[in-house]
């Protein structure tokens, strides 16, 4: 049997749900996938998916398998790349994730000047506000804004943002300037929705709970409805940094701001940075670190 092609075959298996959709995304028969797995199986001498007529979920034991033959297959590609030359000069597709704003900025300029810098390469570029695992999604690298818990992956910091109540001139004209926190129960408030939790807003020294009139789940949508004047809402710096310096918005309470949050780029640190990585990150630093709205600090 051949073992990363078995490795492969079980990934694909996992993240489809099926062995019919693994096979399609694979480009093999249903039954040799089917054939793969069994023999994988009888190997381990364990079972690693859950099989029903309708549904293929893994056991327990195939979620810490899925999570350690992801990082085998991407050190064991990192290997290959890097007898090939790949550390040095860039190739192949990179994966890379942002959040959803961050990344439509900011992300996408730099991907066009990376694509026209190498030929040989290709870019997947998921924008998501989530977290994600890099190794568990087969992500090469990320742009992560908020303080970092302790990890193996090289982390660079290119800046920061602070996070921002803000309104229009005439919605603050017409309602008031809020002094404190407390006073923005007086006032219409648009939020993110918090996943079904009460929302509460952080500032320096203390948590409000608020009682938002208007609640979305878009942040673009949220500094819309602000622009329209309907009433403040909270969002980071950068999302706003244009509307700020063109007096579309305006920030409020910046002396009860929260300390800013950190903006790192980051990637896997095991063994040699294949040259695609090492590429875009050296681009991004120097585009971002470079940009007056992620400098907070």
């Amino acid at each position: 049997m051949d073992r990363f092609r078995a490795l492969e075959v079980f990934i694909a298996v996992a993240d489809a749900g099926s062995f019919a959709a693994a096979a399609r995304a694979l480009s093999i028969s249903a039954p040799s996938v089917t054939r793969i797995i069994g023999d994988l199986e009888a190997e381990l001498g364990v079972t690693l998916f859950n099989r029903t007529t309708r549904l293929v979920s893994l056991t327990a034991v195939g979620k810490i398998y899925l999570e350690d033959t992801r990082r085998i297959l991407h050190e064991y590609k990192a290997a290959n790349d890097a007898v090939r030359g790949a550390h040095r000069v860039p190739t192949g597709q990179l994966r890379i994730t942002a959040p959803t704003l961050f990344g439509k900025i900011y992300i996408t300029p730099i991907i066009a000047r990376y694509l026209n810098l190498y030929e040989n390469t290709t870019v997947d570029a998921a924008y998501l506000d989530r977290v994600v695992n890099l190794f568990e999604e087969g992500i090469d690298l990320a742009i992560r804004i908020g303080h970092l818990p302790d990890s193996s992956l090289v982390a660079t910091k290119i800046g920061s943002v602070q996070q921002i109540v803000c309104g229009t001139p005439s919605y603050l004209a017409k309602y008031g300037v809020p002094i404190t926190p407390k006073d923005l129960n007086n006032h219409t408030l648009i939020a993110l929705k918090p996943d079904g939790l009460r929302t509460a807003w952080h500032f320096a020294n203390d948590n409000l709970r608020i009682k938002p009139r208007l609640e979305f789940s878009s942040v673009q949508a949220a500094i819309d409805a602000a622009k329209m004047g309907v009433g403040l809402t909270r969002v980071l710096s950068y999302q706003i940094a244009p509307d700020l310096e063109q007096g579309n918005l305006q920030a409020v309470l910046p002396e009860f701001a929260p300390e800013p949050l950190p903006i790192h780029i980051v990637f896997g640190g095991s063994g040699r940075v294949p040259g695609k990585v090492r590429a875009f990150a050296d681009i991004a630093i120097q585009e971002l670190r470079g940009n007056p709205f992620l400098n907070s600090a």
